[in-house]
């Protein structure tokens, strides 16, 4: 049985130092070259923070794997914002596109408590109302029964 590591990176930053340094350290691997890989897998979530997990068996080999960032950091990097709002319900940040919202909630589906697209999504607006962003210039409040009715249905099911 070997070790396993679970850390939270910078996408395509991270480095020997902590959090990572430090857990690896001791297991007795090359840890530039577990960086390395870390940082070629996670160079498509460049600015978010990224969950890692690193498995090391007892002949020193490693398994790298990594998780979706969390629905914040999608929805920060979709808007292109770096903070949300100090004052969600009255200042607004930033605006995603509906079809952000889509492609964000199937990319979590398998990490939401939803059992449909159309839940997922709503969770996914839900962190909008957090953030202080609107969505398709909508606040995020006042989208959920135009969901629930079925009024964005071509968008959910496309």
């Amino acid at each position: 049985m070997g070790e396993v590591v679970e850390v939270l990176v910078a996408g395509g930053k991270a480095t020997a130092g902590p959090p990572l340094g430090p857990a690896l350290g001791p297991l007795g691997i090359n840890v530039k070259a577990v960086v390395d890989e870390i940082n070629a897998k996670t160079a498509g979530f460049n600015g978010m923070q990224v969950p890692v997990t690193v498995e090391v068996d007892d002949k020193k080999n490693f398994t790298i794997s990594v998780g979706i960032p969390p629905t914040t950091a999608l929805v920060m990097k979709e808007c292109g914002i770096t903070k949300g709002s100090p004052e969600p319900n009255v200042q607004v940040v930033g605006d995603l596109p509906l079809e952000a919202a889509v492609r964000i909630a199937r990319m979590k589906f398998d990490d939401m408590l939803s059992y449909e697209i159309r839940t997922a999504v709503k969770e996914v607006v839900g962190t909008c109302v957090s953030l202080g962003v609107t969505v398709d210039g909508i606040k995020p409040k006042e989208l959920f029964p135009r969901i629930d009715a079925g009024e964005f249905d071509s968008i959910l099911n496309a």
